[in-house]
């Protein structure tokens, strides 16, 4: 029997606990708030995405850094152990649009409840307002950790889980990246991901608030295409949100920082552009003495229909029957080609998740235990990995805590 310290009373360091007490060990959590779950507690808008339902493929799929690195972790505990896990601990759960797994009570207090019986019925002893100040190192390999107020707390395995520095008002300060650093590891570049987006254009303060569903975004550098897809994104006072949106800028966002983007909105991506042609002509026959700004009525949300006249260049006055078949074309771009200008990311405290962390060249993926210091063990996001929406980030989480924990 080893005696094992977690530190971070995430989900990536309560599975770790759960698993390293599976096997045996005495074993420490020890989290700087003052409860645990504290950004479980909010992911999903208080619902808590649990997993994602989908075939491992699909798992995959979904990773955006380094998705070889997680074969084991998620072989070793896939999505479906983590439905049961759930189940079996009294949450019911419930799949939703795009295989997202929720508690059927749409509430994430449930799920973090159930990790906290689990964790009693394991006797692991959790430590709130518990602050580590650094790793303990001795001969070569980790031997416990220094609290903040000075105690020593001594174990054969500390396992890092304290996630990154988005939601920093749960307390994320990034302490994992230090401590990796002090112990010799490298930390690629850390940056906001699923975040939102700023853009130039003044248009978008006049759509705050705007919710589109059903269009397609296309984000360029120049001509190269770096990102298409098909979903609802939201305008905001500063750009562009939405779980579009917040995908692209895993996809976008190393580019974004370094110069700016073109972001195109097909707003009826199910129309190819001869169908909206004949569309628009249908809506200009029947309403021929009308204003172009009184027949986009049926077309457009109300927020958006000054500003197709503005960037097609054709007065919103001026009457359809008018209207040439050039200035017609310019329409239809507008339609099928909207334009913004993307500026830059959003901070952490608006991220869902940090990109970048402890690089996964470092780390054993069959254990996730440190191929530099023997006895550190890593788990979850202050690792380089990191996926899209959909309850994948939080499938990292379980499975390479679980590994983690069980490995030691």
């Amino acid at each position: 029997m080893k005696r094992v310290i977690v530190i971070g009373g995430g989900p990536a360091g309560i599975f770790a606990a759960l698993a390293a007490a599976k096997q045996g060990h005495s074993v420490i959590l020890l989290e700087q708030n003052e409860k645990l779950g504290k950004k479980l507690f909010i992911t999903g808008k208080g619902r808590c995405n649990i997993t994602n339902a989908g075939e491992m493929e699909n798992l995959f799929g979904n990773v955006v850094s380094n998705p070889k690195f997680l074969y084991s972790a998620f072989y070793g505990f896939d999505n479906f152990q983590v439905i049961d896990f759930f189940e079996n601990h009294g949450v019911k759960t419930k799949i939703e649009r795009g295989n997202r797994v929720f508690p059927l009570s749409d509430h994430s207090s449930d799920v973090i409840a159930a990790l906290e019986k689990a964790l009693r019925q394991a006797e692991v002893e959790v430590k709130l307002h518990r602050k580590v100040e650094r790793i303990l190192v001795s001969q070569g390999r980790a031997e416990g950790v220094m609290l903040s107020e000075g105690e020593k707390l001594l174990g054969e395995a500390v396992i890092i889980a304290t996630g990154g520095f988005s939601y920093q008002s749960t307390g994320a300060r990034g302490d994992g990246y230090r401590f990796a650093k002090e112990t010799g590891h490298t930390l690629t570049s850390l940056y906001p991901a699923l975040v939102p987006m700023n853009a130039r254009e003044e248009y978008v303060a006049q759509l705050q608030g705007l919710s589109l569903k059903n269009v397609e975004i296309t984000v360029k550098d120049k001509n190269k295409i770096l990102f298409k897809e098909f979903g609802e994104m939201l305008f905001t006072h500063f750009g562009v949100s939405g779980p579009l949106v917040l995908s692209a800028s895993s996809q976008v966002g190393k580019v974004l920082l370094q110069r700016e983007l073109s972001m195109y909105i097909d707003l009826k991506p199910a129309l190819s552009w001869e169908q909206l042609d004949k569309r628009l002509l249908r809506e200009f026959e029947s309403g021929k003495n009308k204003q172009l700004k009184n027949v986009l009525t049926n077309l457009l949300p109300a927020k958006m229909r000054p500003l197709i006249p503005l960037l097609s260049g054709v007065s919103q006055e001026k009457k359809v029957n008018e209207i040439t078949k050039g200035e017609r074309s310019e329409i239809l771009r507008t339609f099928k080609e909207f334009p913004l200008t993307l500026t830059g990311l959003r901070d952490f405290n608006e991220a869902i998740i940090t990109k970048g962390g402890v690089s996964t060249k470092e780390i054993n993926p069959s254990t996730m235990e440190s191929k530099i210091l023997p006895g550190v063990f890593f788990a979850g996001e202050v690792m380089d990995v990191d996926a899209l929406t959909g309850g994948y980030n939080l499938q990292i989480a379980w499975s390479t805590g679980y590994l983690a924990g069980s490995s030691v």
